[in-house]
């Protein structure tokens, strides 16, 4: 009987390990296409300062054919891009975004809010950077390397 739950447990761990697979691969392609939507064309991912947590958010340090290199966040969130200079590594990088979300919202909360769909998208950037913030803050996030 023992065997068999071990046999369950392998079963179990490889769908993780494909659903999860399978999650970090549609990030890519979703960061990648949002970079291709703004003009600007990506030519590798530098995966050592790229972190993954699945299902919520992918941080990815893309660069370019120009010799250019970018932090495009995807996930559970608007996707979104900042240049590289805006942060030294991944971690900081979700700290920007953070940042930056919050004052996203506030300038359409100040600008007046008149229909719904501005409304919940300013209550989406408000609750996404608090939960990028409280991830930025988790030191047990950043101790593990990179996957």
């Amino acid at each position: 009987m023992s065997e068999q739950l071990t046999q369950e447990q392998q079963v179990e761990q490889q769908e993780f390990e494909k659903t999860r697979a399978e999650w970090v691969r549609k990030q890519f392609q979703k960061a990648n296409e949002y970079l291709a939507s703004k003009g600007i064309v990506p030519d590798n991912v530098s995966v050592k300062e790229s972190r993954y947590l699945p299902p919520y958010m992918a941080i990815w340090k893309l660069n370019t054919k120009q010799k250019q290199s970018y932090w495009v966040i995807s996930g559970d969130l608007p996707t979104d891009h900042l240049a590289i200079t805006a942060a030294e590594n991944a971690r900081e990088a979700v700290r920007s975004f953070s940042l930056q979300w919050q004052m996203k919202a506030q300038q359409i909360i100040n600008a007046g809010i008149d229909d719904k769909t501005k409304h919940d998208f300013a209550q989406l950037l408000i609750n996404r950077a608090e939960a990028l913030y409280s991830m930025f803050e988790d030191e047990q996030l950043w101790q593990a390397e990179p996957v």
